[in-house]
């Protein structure tokens, strides 16, 4: 959903007669960080009309009665109080001191009653937790920083948490993911009111991209929530880590566990907010991302190595998580990085046999211009994905993708048509990007 909105609400809701949807308004907290406290003042509160940037009014709250500290010791005043709610069309709150404490209730009822009325509220990070606590986010699709998302999946299962998006705009009430992400759905809130034209001209301000394409999944890392420490399917998922060169399937995780597959599933998702499917092939693929950047392995034997059942399951996989190539990857990364000492290297006769012919770089990709930055930020796991869809549910062909290495499509099976073999399923671990509804207006 990190994109412009398509399609309009069944109804529209209108603000109240006291709020002006030019006001915005920001809740501060004491313990937020800087940088996302910072992001709607400096796109809301700066008054850019000679860039062509139309004007807003911005409101400062405080939403709560202590000092707000903030990072590195700073402490802020802000000029308003939570009656200040009242006026503005829509409430910003861009981050919340920890995942782990409520927010105050009278924060809470100010959000509820500016919902009511009709305001837009906007949630930055963990911002979405406030959003959460107050009720607004039940049955919606939602979104946050993706270390933070299986705790917000988890405490509150009602919302449906998305991490692998940057921004989730669901008409009147919007989520973002991490810091810079806070930037991008300003951005957008920005283009919803006023046009491209004036989200290009504040973007170009601001020196950012007007928008950003892809999601949070680039950035995923590859530990787990702490809370699956003392939990029986930790010693499962250590064992998974360590065995990623062998080919096994979620039922084989399963009966590790002395689980039922449906009962593997739903304890690993509530545990970890991924599909147990989706994260094993993420892990998959950040382990062949490091052989490629440390040994001089082929492409085929880097896909056997990390558990896929061929090049083309690799292939498939890791330029839908990395926006590239084996190959390519590893030719951008030795070009920026020259090796410096031994790398873990095959025998000469074993190299000679397979004659490497994977290990070249594309010729074309390579010319693409694709900075070895933008990849290596791609470059992380797991995919703690919070869909709607069943976990490792049906494929697109029908019955289930249960195989870790081999995702439906990449390798024959009855039924397939020859000249589809090799062929990766396009959409089956894409992002997912459902439809969006508009900001409701009137």
């Amino acid at each position: 959903m990190s994109q412009d909105s398509t399609t309009v609400p069944e109804a529209a809701r209108k603000l109240s007669g006291r709020r002006r949807r030019e006001i915005v308004a920001v809740l501060l907290f004491s313990g937020g960080p800087i940088f996302e406290s910072s992001i709607p003042l400096s796109v809301f509160g700066i008054d850019r009309q000679d860039a062509g940037v139309p004007r807003y009014r911005l409101l400062v709250c405080a939403g709560e009665d202590v000092p707000l500290r903030t990072t590195g010791g700073l402490e802020l005043t802000a000029p308003y109080g939570l009656e200040a709610l009242s006026r503005a069309g829509t409430v910003v709150v861009p981050a919340w001191r920890s995942i782990t404490q409520p927010p105050p209730a009278a924060a809470l009822d100010a959000l509820r009653r500016a919902h009511e009325e009709g305001a837009r509220i906007v949630g930055l990070c963990t911002g979405a937790f406030v959003l959460a606590a107050a009720g607004l986010l039940d049955g919606r699709p939602a979104t946050t920083h993706w270390m933070y998302a299986p705790t917000l999946a988890k405490r509150y299962p009602s919302v449906h948490v998305d991490p692998r998006e940057l921004f989730v705009d669901d008409g009147d009430v919007l989520t973002s993911a991490g810091t810079a992400a806070g930037i991008d759905l300003c951005l957008h809130i920005v283009r919803t009111d006023h046009g491209a034209d004036a989200a290009g001209a504040l973007a170009r301000r601001l020196v950012v991209p007007p928008r950003r394409s892809g999601g949070q999944e680039r950035y995923l890392d590859r530990s787990l929530p702490e809370e699956i420490g003392a939990d029986p399917l930790a010693e499962v998922v250590a064992w998974a880590l360590e065995h990623l060169h062998e080919q096994f399937d979620v039922e084989t995780l399963a009966a590790r566990a002395y689980m039922s597959r449906r009962t593997f599933d739903r304890r690993f998702r509530s545990l970890t907010g991924s599909a147990p499917l989706q994260w094993l092939i993420t892990q998959r693929v950040l382990q062949a991302q490091r052989l490629l950047e440390t040994s001089d392995y082929s492409v085929d034997e880097v896909a056997g190595r990390c558990g896929f059942r061929s090049p083309v399951a690799l292939r498939g996989h890791f330029r839908r998580q990395l926006g590239s190539s084996p190959a390519a990857y590893r030719a951008a990364y030795r070009a920026r990085r020259p090796q410096s000492g031994p790398v873990d290297r095959p025998e000469r006769g074993e190299r000679a046999e397979r004659g490497d012919r994977f290990d070249r770089p594309d010729p074309v990709e390579s010319r693409s211009g694709e900075s070895l930055m933008a990849m290596r930020r791609t470059a992380m796991a797991p995919a703690h994905a919070v869909t709607g869809a069943p976990l490792g549910g049906p494929s697109p062909h029908g019955g289930h993708s249960g195989h870790i290495g081999h995702a439906p499509g990449h390798g024959g099976g009855p039924g397939m048509n020859p000249a589809d073999q090799g062929k990766p399923d396009s959409d089956l671990y894409a992002p997912r990007l459902p439809g969006q509804r508009e900001r409701p207006v009137g």
